[in-house]
């Protein structure tokens, strides 16, 4: 079994301040594009499962995206008309079950820092999702930003299916802030799957896209968050999270200071300046 995913070992991606284009990752395809890096699960005839090194490399490559000055927007989806179908049933669930409990502890927490390293790089993360999205593909399209389906995917939260529980990489805390507290709970305890108009409807789903556009859906409103102020837009998504563990007056003064770093920008300047001009400001990200 591979132990790549352990703590302590990265993988070689381009350091900091260097561009993400041109990187070749081994566990997955990925493209850049003016701003937007897509990244594709490619596995299609296993409907794009994760093995213990895609994990890994996952991981360190939202970890990279702090400082990859070519990328201000994420596209994330699946190849073969699927998102993904979870954690390999053999490559991880059957050789989980001859690991100690040391070693299941550094899986768990391996997999659970994939969910912190989305949440925590500044670049929003849009989810471009057909046919199936389960288990950890499910967490993967939970801890986007965004998520684009299809009227053909479903989403399975399945973990009670396997004899676990719920609380998988942060679902019972992060799952009830998107879709509420009853709703997520009804999935977590049953592993029933979600079809996509009801994920519309419970707002996991932002929109319903067509089968053949919605990568291009998904890549459209990316390129749109990078022609706007992408500095701004990682503060956006730093206040989104970190707010949650705040009080409604911790949260206002600290929007307060976030809101004055951004009037510090140069792009809050060209914006006033564009709008004197009438014109349309054109971003820069600084």
């Amino acid at each position: 079994m591979s132990q790549r995913y352990l703590p302590g070992q990265p993988h070689q991606l381009p350091r900091h301040n260097q561009p993400m284009a041109g990187y070749q990752p081994e566990h997955f395809l990925l493209s850049v594009k003016d701003g937007v890096a897509t990244v594709r699960l490619n596995r299609p005839e296993r409907k794009n499962p994760l093995s213990f090194d895609s994990y890994a490399e996952l991981r360190d490559f939202f970890r990279a995206l702090p400082y990859a000055p070519d990328v201000h927007a994420v596209v994330i989806t699946g190849a073969g008309g699927n998102f993904c179908s979870g954690g390999d049933v053999h490559e991880i669930i059957g050789p989980l079950t001859q690991l100690d409990m040391p070693g299941l502890l550094a899986f768990t927490r391996m997999t659970g820092d994939l969910v912190k390293a989305m949440r925590a790089c500044p670049q929003p993360i849009i989810a471009a999702i057909d046919g199936v999205c389960a288990g950890a593909g499910a967490i993967l399209a939970m801890a986007s930003d965004l998520r684009y389906g299809t009227e053909r995917s479903k989403t399975y939260f399945l973990f009670n299916k396997v004899g676990l529980a719920g609380c998988d990489m942060g679902a019972c805390a992060l799952l009830p802030r998107i879709i509420g507290q009853g709703r997520a709970s009804e999935l977590l305890f049953t592993g029933r799957g979600l079809g996509a108009l009801e994920a519309e409807r419970w707002g996991f789903y932002n929109r319903v896209c067509e089968a053949d556009s919605v990568l291009a859906d998904a890549q459209a409103i990316a390129a749109q968050l990078v022609a706007g102020p992408t500095f701004a837009n990682g503060i956006t998504k730093k206040m989104l999270q970190q707010e949650w563990n705040m009080g409604v007056d911790e949260a206002i003064e600290a929007e307060a200071q976030a809101q004055a770093i951004c009037m510090a920008t140069n792009d809050f300047h060209r914006a006033y300046h564009a709008f004197v001009a009438k014109q349309t400001p054109i971003f820069e990200g600084d």
